[in-house]
């Protein structure tokens, strides 16, 4: 019979990844932020304690979904409100429109450039990037 007083088995930590698993989830996280924050986020939360590569290229890659996540949605207020304002608002909203699809863009060039410096054996740091986690 089991002790119904006994604690459960704790959990075992996961497996390190190999160094092919490593490179491929490191690369997958900048990859991810074609969409932004969430793939990033998971892979960061998933696999950073299983490889040195992924914890390093998740947490950048982390960062910059971040700050491009903030700053759409900045911008998209920022438009919202405008927007309100008669004739003048109808431009600068236009204007901020355009800027986000600027950084729609930009988030889509530098997480196709990240991926495949990662993929390609290497590392990568994005140019304008706000370090949130170290």
């Amino acid at each position: 019979m089991s002790d119904p007083t006994a604690s459960p088995p704790a959990p075992q930590p996961a497996a390190p990844l190999s160094a092919e698993d490593d490179k491929l989830w490191a690369s997958l996280s900048h990859f991810g932020n074609i969409i932004p924050l969430v793939p990033a986020l998971v892979i960061h939360l998933v696999f950073k304690d299983r490889g040195r590569q992924v914890r390093q290229e998740s947490t950048e890659a982390l960062n910059w979904t971040i700050n491009v996540t903030a700053a759409i949605i900045v911008l998209n207020v920022l438009a919202t409100i405008l927007g309100f304002i008669p004739f003048v608002g109808g431009i600068l909203g236009l204007l901020i429109g355009l800027v986000t699809w600027a950084v729609v863009i930009v988030n889509l060039v530098f997480a196709i450039i990240g991926g495949m410096r990662v993929n390609g054996g290497g590392s990568y740091r994005y140019p304008i990037n706000y370090r949130w986690i170290r």
